[in-house]
């Protein structure tokens, strides 16, 4: 049972990263490693150059626009002095644009390091660049309707005080979060306390299953979602020219703490209209586009319209590289094809969770269309592509958005791209098999590798062939075949080498953040190794107490190592005295169940407990053994199968290989 304590909660509990990224910063890499960018990456971003439009200054305007004031050097620390945010490591984009950087990648780059407190227009204000979302505030009859309280307690605190010394300090009566992202709602404990809600004077309005959705999207697959984050965010990487330089959606994420609060209203329909502190809301649900829980919103007293993060100034994932449920685009689209209809004509004012808002009904207007438009132009073209026939990897390579919709900054692919969307729809409608059936069942990496390197006559004629591909600026071919060298010989310094100069150029060539960071991080495992030194994010209690208890549950059964079972049978009933729930928990065929609302005549061991305990045990606030032998859990039956089956709950490495075997 000691055992116990240890595993499950390393295994379960990497919701700290919350599907948006850890907001650290790796060590820089050694000089001599750091690669110049190529000819052929100069020339890749010259084509980039000639293709937009890139000294066009709308977007500086109105990012720039209603500016008032900001923290000057703006680091914000947490409690024990360590710096969760911080704007003056991006200096560097006041200078020259690097060959390292794609050229539109660092104008995105430009626009979000411009931070501050702005005015919207009367009565609506935002901070933007204390996180990677923005805070919007509404001033209310009495006080400010706060929506969106970013990522961290730390950097929502100083986004409020900002707005308190500039604006004036008026108490918070209401918080509305849009979806259930973290960076929507974690740091709602930098504005509000528990104590606020439950006495009344503090409204928190949600969409419905907020809470439940912003916990379950990490629970299942938490571990692998949090290493991936690392690559996606760029978060191993320090800020500067040859490393990180933006993520597209935002500079970064906040690695402060992250909170969550149960809400107090609830919108459950299009059309449910809220009145908050003199103010009038009208509500468009929007679930299963950009989020599973999501409400975008009307003012009418201000005709204005938020849009959440159903539309932004980059095109968005219906796939999102961290990994997550593949996207709907046509429920997305018709989302905002009812959003034109509710409240078109009433619009003079776009604004929303990210980037910088659009004035004037025409701009406002024409910027849904086209990020509806193009969402519809990747949807359609997959699919027809893929009722010819084609694979998804073809199908990438073919589509391109028109001008129309390709030539406007904000549907270009500083975070989602083209390319990994098209793939995205493909996977919504047919999965991962493209039907070629040598795909049906292919060989893992490591013995493909080797087939590789056999086929190319030996580890020095692929790395010969490797060699003359990256002279020809052939980056891509370079990694695929290299990548097949390091899966059969992780000890190839030369290979690994080669393979992060490739990943490195492909870095520095790609205009999506989320892919610069995969080829650079990836670069930098492959010639410094993996750092697994680097502490996660302490589990947070408030994401604790929010996982349903089925889901705790099932995600014990999704880490639970079946060796040795076969034959054995475990039965336990929890009895949750605070929740009124009854849980039966059994092992059985290798496998372990868990019935709701069902106590077993037949379980071995019967726990009583509350809920409140069992997140203590898992937050290693004590133990099932002490608090058996104090008289807080109850237990009836033979206790072995407490042993049985929670010690076989696997430890999970947050920090496994990517780029190596």
């Amino acid at each position: 049972m000691l055992r116990f304590k240890n595993r499950f909660i390393t295994s379960v509990c990497f919701l700290a990263s919350l599907a948006i990224g850890l907001g650290m910063t790796g060590a820089m890499l050694p000089a001599s490693a750091l690669q110049p960018a190529s000819e052929a990456t100069i020339a890749s971003h010259k084509t980039f150059s000639e293709l937009l439009d890139l000294e066009n200054s709308t977007d500086f305007e109105l990012a720039q626009k209603g500016f008032i004031a900001r923290d000057e050097n703006l680091k914000v620390v947490d409690e024990a002095g360590r710096v969760v945010w911080d704007m003056t490591q991006y200096e560097f984009l006041n200078g020259e644009r690097p060959d390292t950087v794609n050229p539109s990648l660092w104008r995105q780059a430009k626009l979000n390091a411009i931070y501050g407190l702005f005015k919207v227009r009367d009565r609506i204000y935002q901070v933007r660049g204390y996180d990677l979302a923005n805070m919007t505030i509404i001033e209310g009859d009495t006080g400010w309707i706060i929506v969106d309280p970013l990522t961290s307690v730390e950097t929502a605190a100083a986004a409020m005080k900002l707005v308190n010394r500039e604006l004036g300090e008026r108490p918070v009566r209401a918080v509305l979060s849009t979806h259930s992202h973290a960076d929507h709602f974690g740091g709602i404990r930098g504005v509000v306390s528990q104590e606020d809600l439950t006495s009344g004077r503090v409204r928190f309005v949600a969409p419905e299953n907020l809470v439940e959705e912003s916990v379950s999207e990490n629970v299942i697959a938490g571990n692998a979602m949090f290493r991936r984050v690392t690559y996606m965010f760029g978060s191993l990487l320090p800020a500067g020219p040859e490393a990180h330089v933006d993520n597209g959606l935002g500079k970064s994420v906040s690695k402060g703490g992250v909170s969550l609060l149960p809400p107090t209203d609830y919108i459950t329909a299009t059309g449910q209209t809220l009145n908050l502190d003199g103010v009038d809301f009208e509500f468009q649900l929007t679930p299963g586009a950009e989020a599973p829980a999501e409400y975008m919103f009307y003012l009418p007293q201000f005709k204005a319209l938020c849009v959440a993060e159903e539309v932004n100034g980059v095109m968005h994932n219906l796939y999102t590289l961290r990994g997550a449920k593949t996207r709907d685009a046509l429920i997305w689209v018709r989302h905002l094809n009812d959003t034109l209809k509710l409240f078109g004509d009433r619009t003079d004012l776009v604004f929303g969770s990210h980037h910088w808002p659009r004035w004037g009904q025409e701009a406002g207007l024409d910027y849904i269309a086209k990020q509806r438009d193009m969402y519809r132009y990747i949807h359609d073209q997959t699919v027809r592509l893929m009722n010819d026939g084609f694979t998804p990897v073809e199908i990438a390579d073919q589509i391109k958005l028109p001008d129309s919709l390709a030539k406007e900054f904000y549907n270009r692919d500083y975070y989602g791209t083209v390319s990994h969307n098209v793939r995205a729809v493909y996977n919504f409608y047919l999965g991962f098999f493209d039907g070629v059936p040598a795909h049906l069942n292919p060989l893992p990496p490591v013995q493909m590798g080797a087939k590789y390197v056999e086929l190319a006559g030996g580890a020095e004629a692929l790395i010969a062939s490797a060699e003359r591909s990256m002279e020809l600026g052939e980056y891509r071919w370079a990694a695929e075949i290299l990548n097949h060298l390091v899966f059969s010989d992780p000890e190839n310094e030369r290979a690994k080498a080669l393979l992060a100069d490739s990943y490195e150029q492909l870095g520095y060539q790609a205009e999506s953040g989320p892919w610069r960071g995969f080829y650079l991080v990836g670069a930098q495992e492959l010639r410094n190794g993996v750092d697994k030194t680097i502490p996660a994010r302490e589990v947070n209690p408030d994401m604790i107490a929010a996982i349903p208890t089925g889901l705790f549950f099932d995600s014990m059964g999704a880490r639970f190592n079946p060796e040795d079972t076969d034959g054995i049978v475990s039965k336990i009933n929890f009895v949750f005295t605070d929740t009124k729930e009854n849980y039966a928990v059994a092992l059985e065929n290798g496998v372990l169940n868990n019935v709701p609302d069902y106590v077993d005549p037949d379980a071995n061991l019967t726990l009583t407990l509350t809920r409140q305990l069992f997140n203590d045990v898992m937050l290693k606030k004590t133990s099932f053994p002490k608090e058996i032998l104090v008289g807080n859990v109850k237990l009836s039956g033979n206790p072995i199968p407490l042993y049985t089956i929670f010690s076989r709950i696997d430890d999970q490495e947050p920090w496994f290989n990517i780029v190596t075997p």
